[in-house]
């Protein structure tokens, strides 16, 4: 039996004794009656709120677990692959004024410079390798 109906069912059964409503522990018998069915009502709109928020977080799950799949995993079977994600190469470069550990790929190499996420100071690159053109080590 839910909370409701158990509600129900002693207002049910304090209607068919017919309380005495002039004498004050049968009054306070009915608003405490009154009160257990408010919060019932209650508890039932939070039930519902929460069945509907756990369907949405299931739905998210899911569309996260497909992202991952999409991103982490090696093979596809729409393609073949993302094996474009394995091939970027990243570069630790650590910054002259903080000493914190940047990772940079080879288009901020080539960009010449990003600024420190930690401090803010400004981080040149000069790239004269051959890797930093096309790829191919060809000019």
């Amino acid at each position: 039996m839910s909370l409701s109906e158990k509600a129900a069912y002693l207002k049910g059964l304090a209607d068919g004794i017919k309380l005495d409503e002039s004498k004050d522990t049968e009054k306070l018998l009915k608003a405490v009656i009154d009160a257990i069915g408010e919060i019932s009502e209650t508890v039932d709109l939070i039930d519902e709120d929460l069945d509907e928020i756990s369907m949405q977080v299931d739905a998210v799950d899911a569309d996260l677990a497909d992202l991952e799949d999409y991103i982490y995993d090696d093979e596809c079977d729409c393609c073949g692959g993302h094996d474009d994600y394995d091939d970027e190469e990243y570069y630790d470069v650590k910054c002259p004024e903080c000493g914190e550990i940047i990772s940079v790929d080879e288009g901020i190499l080539e960009e010449g410079g990003i600024d420190c996420p930690n401090c803010g100071a400004a981080l040149e690159f000069d790239c004269e390798c051959d890797d930093c053109d096309d790829g191919d080590g060809e000019d």
